[in-house]
């Protein structure tokens, strides 16, 4: 399903796209507020990044630690050619691997965790490549 095809209006309007769509201001902003509610509530943060360089990706990790006060993660494996990527940082191991990946869309999704098994994580997005701007 493309974004063309529904209105972004709340986080869950997001499942449905494999890419991120482009947002207004305003959807940016709501679902900005009703993300950082559901962070706010979390222990732990993973976050799956679909972008067409690895330096894209990493940048956009930087800006999500700045953003939610995180600790800077470490690049683990990183892959040794250009090309799009997937990569994967997890704030509670402070990890953070990379692989080329052809094939993705393109986007943020966040996973927010919690030490207490009784709630369930669910992963949202995917993101604009520059929602955390």
């Amino acid at each position: 399903m493309s974004s063309k095809d529904i209105e972004i209006c709340k986080l869950e309007d997001l499942d449905k796209l494999r890419s991120a769509p482009k947002l207004n201001k305003n959807q940016s902003e709501k679902l900005f507020n009703e993300l950082r509610s559901i962070i706010n509530k979390s222990d732990w943060l993973t976050i799956g990044i679909m972008s067409p360089s690895l330096e894209i990706g990493i940048n956009i990790i930087r800006r999500i630690e700045e953003k939610f006060e995180c600790n800077k993660m470490k690049c683990i494996s990183l892959p040794s050619s250009e090309g799009p990527i997937f990569l994967k940082a997890n704030q509670k191991t402070g990890e953070i691997h990379a692989r080329i990946e052809f094939g993705l869309g393109e986007g943020i999704l966040i996973s927010c965790q919690n030490y207490d098994n009784s709630l369930t994580s669910k992963t949202i997005g995917p993101f604009p490549l520059d929602f955390f701007d």
